[in-house]
């Protein structure tokens, strides 16, 4: 059970390595076009700005669109706002656009970027959540989020405005907040991927 955590410079790739191999994978940090292609599963993490993250994926975003009908893709954090058309952070950049809407700035009412513990609230059944209950928490560190206009959305929370927390659709999963530094509950959310790809 192969899975490749693309390696374009960004986010702390060691716990979701751990993370991962935790749930029964066996993970690979690459960037090369030949092993992400030969995965059973790709996750696309990242902690940084959507500008730098998109440059770093240069070369290689045709095959994150090919290999998402037919394989699972997990983007976390980051990964999940790179999913979208465009972003609003400094400046108007696309992105991968595997999801239709927009990045845009958590609101100026609220301290900024959202840092902690905070509960989601599911809207939809998902493999994904096998497990997880509505109100668990989870681990945020973030200063823009998503706003989709299409039904992607699995489970939300709250900070300031409703933000999108799950999203799902086809097999792109995503989750704004970091399952590998959210305890045992997030290790579950990542053993449920690891799932989702074995089938």
């Amino acid at each position: 059970m192969k899975v490749a955590i693309i390696d374009y410079g960004m986010g702390n790739l060691r716990s979701v390595y751990r993370g991962l191999e935790y749930g029964g994978a066996k993970p690979v940090i690459t960037i090369d076009r030949e092993e992400i292609e030969d995965s059973d599963a790709i996750v696309l993490p990242g902690v940084g700005a959507f500008c730098d993250a998109i440059n770093g994926l240069k070369g290689i975003e045709d095959i994150i669109k090919e290999s998402s009908k037919e394989k699972p893709i997990l983007g976390i954090c980051l990964g999940l706002q790179l999913y979208f058309s465009e972003s609003e952070e400094d400046g108007l950049h696309k992105g991968l656009d595997l999801m239709v809407g927009k990045v845009v700035k958590l609101p100026p009412t609220v301290k900024v970027p959202q840092m902690g513990w905070n509960s989601i609230k599911i809207k939809k059944e998902s493999r994904l959540l096998d497990g997880i209950r509505d109100g668990e928490f989870f681990y945020f560190v973030h200063s823009f989020y998503a706003k989709p206009k299409e039904d992607v959305t699995v489970a939300t929370t709250e900070y300031g405005v409703e933000i999108p927390a799950i999203l799902e659709k086809g097999k792109l999963y995503a989750t704004q907040f970091h399952p590998e530094k959210s305890g045992k509950i997030g290790l579950n959310l990542l053993k449920n991927f690891i799932a989702i790809a074995k089938e």
